[in-house]
């Protein structure tokens, strides 16, 4: 089994010459299930930057010719590229390698009902191209999906991108979302996607492979994937958009649970009497601070609707919740008393779903992204942090850094192309299931040899 460093990052240890670094990956090196070697080596000069053959013999444990033949392989496929060499130890300096950045490229689409984002990264997964379009809202999911087709072939176009190198399109959406099964369960204002074949409907229409995900998973691989969180090995990104979730990563794998569920902060209970959910229990985070509580709650005050610019601002329903969350941020930035008050109340809900999470799987990061932190971070941000420092399980071993993510409004999509230069370039084996019944099982498998 291939092991190189299971996490982006800079490393340590890094020598000069010019401007060439050769990264050393430094800390405990960690098994990642690459599905082939090429694979774990593309993924090894991903995670370092910049690399040496000799460097990829100690990080993945490969022999050299092995790591020759690849490496000749990757240079050949135009997907790795010579860039000069290491400063010299005391012999010949080493030929370094990275990965070469125009060689791919991936569309990612965030869908919300209150908007589409859509990017374009190339393979280091930096961002070519961005755009955002009005969302999903209340129209029938074959004409959004024609809209995806004609956005994503106008955003490749006009970033004078050849669509022959163009990998995919990654589409992530709130809740989890799986070829198989779909978007289940559907938030309320994306109900009429719940059955609907999105995967098979967006490659016909884009005409490109696809891969779908989970908003919040999908943001937690960007920032592992960009280097974000360098050093962590179970972190959490912590997503708050029109809803409330987070995506985790254990060594650099999202963990997404049986069902494609795992992480949904949203629906932990906060408050055991507080109201109820759409999800049918009482007390969830998402019902007691999420976007729509906090906006409810604004308008029903008329001094706080007043504060936040709501009170002459029709009420749209869904589409209008992540604007009007955002007004009532920029008040509570201003010093409005009533829109403040409503933020801390919520940001003391959100630091709890965190601690939580944070205790459970024991993280040692939490990156804050998503929508709505990109206006309201500055508040829930101080709060987690107290949260975490105070009341966090095993907070006498380690701390849990907090961080707000440098892109937070477009972390999903960003995500959504990561997927994509992850599945195309680096797939990992998703792992042997062991037989419910090994009884039944082996009893099946010797049948024919039984005689009587």
């Amino acid at each position: 089994m291939p092991h190189p460093a299971g996490r982006s990052g800079r490393g340590r240890g890094a020598s000069r010459h010019g401007d060439v670094r050769e990264v050393e990956l430094g800390g405990a090196v960690r098994p990642i299930p690459h599905a082939s070697t090429q694979a774990a080596v593309l993924d090894v000069i991903r995670a370092a930057g910049t690399i040496s053959r000799v460097g990829l013999i100690a990080a993945t444990g490969f022999t050299g010719a092995t790591i020759s033949t690849v490496v000749r392989r990757l240079i050949d496929d135009d997907l790795v590229v010579e860039t000069g060499r290491a400063e010299s130890t005391g012999g010949k300096p080493r030929v370094l390698l990275r990965l070469n950045p125009a060689a791919r490229y991936a569309v990612g689409v965030h869908l919300d009902h209150s908007g589409i984002t859509y990017v374009l990264t190339d393979l280091a997964g930096a961002v070519v191209a961005r755009m955002s379009r009005t969302g999903a809202g209340t129209d029938d999911p074959p004409a959004v999906v024609a809209r995806i087709a004609r956005e994503t072939a106008a955003l490749v176009q006009g970033a004078g991108v050849e669509e022959r190198r163009v990998l995919g399109v990654g589409l992530v959406a709130p809740g989890p979302l799986t070829a198989q099964s779909g978007m289940r369960p559907a938030p309320p204002a994306l109900r009429g996607w719940a059955d609907f074949p999105l995967h098979d409907a967006v490659r016909e229409a884009a005409g490109l492979p696809v891969v779908l995900g989970n908003d919040a998973t999908a943001a937690a691989l960007g920032e592992y994937w960009s280097g974000a969180v360098s050093g962590s090995a179970t972190f959490a990104a912590v997503y708050v958009c029109t809803g409330i979730g987070s995506g985790i990563l254990i060594n650099g794998i999202p963990y997404h649970g049986t069902s494609g569920n795992a992480g949904e902060i949203g629906h932990v209970c906060v408050a055991a009497d507080g109201p109820e959910c759409w999800c049918g229990a009482r007390g969830c985070t998402e019902a007691v601070a999420g976007p729509a509580a906090v906006v409810a709650a604004a308008r029903a005050d008329p001094a706080t609707a007043r504060a936040a610019g709501l009170a002459d601002r029709p009420r749209r329903g869904a589409s209008s919740v992540a604007a009007d969350f955002a007004a009532v941020a920029r008040a509570a930035r201003r010093g409005e008393p009533g829109p403040r008050a409503l933020m801390d109340r919520s940001a003391r809900y959100l630091a709890v779903a965190t601690r939580t999470l944070a205790t459970v799987l024991d993280l040692d990061r939490v990156v804050l992204t998503g929508q709505s932190l990109a206006v309201a971070g500055s508040i829930y941000l101080p709060a987690i942090r107290e949260e975490l420092d105070r009341t966090f399980f095993a907070r006498q071993t380690h701390p849990v850094a907090v961080q707000l993510s440098t892109s937070a409004a477009t972390a999903p999509a960003i995500g959504a192309a990561t997927m994509v230069l992850q599945s195309e370039l680096v797939p990992l084996h998703t792992g042997a299931r062991i037989p419910a019944n090994l009884t039944e099982e082996e009893r099946t498998r010797r049948a024919p040899a039984a005689r009587g």
